[in-house]
C-alpha cells in the first residue's frame, strides 16, 4: 500500500501544524521541569501568540506509554522513505498532544482508543503494542486500518485508527518535511513576454518601441 500519495489527498486542506516546545532538565540534587519559551517559525498576531503559548505549558496529556504508542503508529502510517524522514522526525507526536489540548473532544477517543489497542494486543499477543513485533503491530493494523473489511468487532478501533491516521496526515504534510514532501512551493512570480508574435500578427496589432522597452520584456535578473 503505498500510504504517502493517499495521504497527501488528506493533507490538502490540512490544519496549520504549530511549533511544539517543551523540555525538562534535571540537576543532581533534585529533578525538577523546567518550561522553556516556545519557539515559532511563523508570524502569529498577540492573541494567538498568549494562547499558544497557554496551551503548550499545560502538564501533558500523554504519558510515556501512551506517548510510545503514539510514535510507533505514526510512523507506522508515515514511515521514512527516499523523500523524507517519518511521521515522528517530523514532530508528529507533539502535534498530536499539541491538538489533544487545542482541541479537547479528540482526548477521550484517543485515550480509549489507546486503551482498546493495547487491549486487543494483550488478547491476542499477551503483549501491549508498543511492546509487540513489528510484524504483529502491522498485523494489528491490518485489521482496523479499513473500515470495509474490519469485522464487527473492531469498530471502536476503527475509528480510533481513522483518527490517528487523519491527525498524522495532518501533521506531517504540515511540517516543513512534510510540505518538501508535497513538492509545494507555494507562489512563484510569472514571467510573461507579451502576446505572442503570431497572434499580435494574425489581428495585425503590433508593440511599440515604447512598450516593448517598459512593458513586455522580461529581465531575469531582476
Amino acid at each position: 500500500m503505498d500510504r504517502r500519495k493517499s495521504l497527501k489527498l488528506i493533507a490538502t486542506g490540512a490544519m496549520a501544524a504549530p511549533a511544539v516546545v517543551a523540555g525538562c532538565a534535571t540537576d543532581n540534587k533534585k529533578a525538577t521541569e523546567k518550561k522553556e519559551e516556545p519557539v515559532f517559525n511563523l508570524d502569529r498576531n498577540p492573541d494567538e501568540l498568549k494562547y499558544e503559548k497557554e496551551l503548550l505549558a499545560r502538564e501533558r496529556f500523554f504519558d510515556d506509554h501512551e506517548r510510545t504508542t503514539i510514535t510507533l503508529l505514526c510512523d507506522l502510517i508515515i514511515p521514512k522513505d527516499e523523500i523524507s524522514g517519518s511521521a515522528s522526525e517530523a514532530g508528529v507526536p507533539a502535534f498530536i498532544e499539541f491538538i489533544v489540548k487545542d482541541m479537547p473532544q479528540h482526548q477521550v477517543p484517543l485515550k480509549g482508543g489507546l486503551r482498546w489497542l493495547d487491549l486487543q494486543c494483550i488478547r491476542q499477543y499477551e503483549k501491549a503494542f508498543k511492546d509487540c513485533t513489528t510484524a504483529q503491530q502491522f498485523e494489528m493494523a491490518d485489521q482496523i486500518a479499513y473500515p470495509g473489511k474490519a469485522k464487527p468487532g473492531m469498530s471502536q478501533g476503527v475509528k480510533f485508527f481513522s483518527l490517528m491516521r487523519d491527525l498524522t496526515a495532518t501533521g506531517f504534510y504540515t511540517s516543513e518535511p512534510g510540505v518538501k514532501d508535497l513538492g509545494y512551493t507555494g507562489n512563484q512570480p510569472t514571467q510573461w513576454n507579451g502576446v505572442p508574435a503570431d497572434v499580435l500578427a494574425r489581428y495585425k496589432l503590433a508593440y511599440t518601441e515604447k512598450e516593448l522597452k517598459e512593458c513586455v520584456s522580461f529581465d531575469p535578473g531582476k
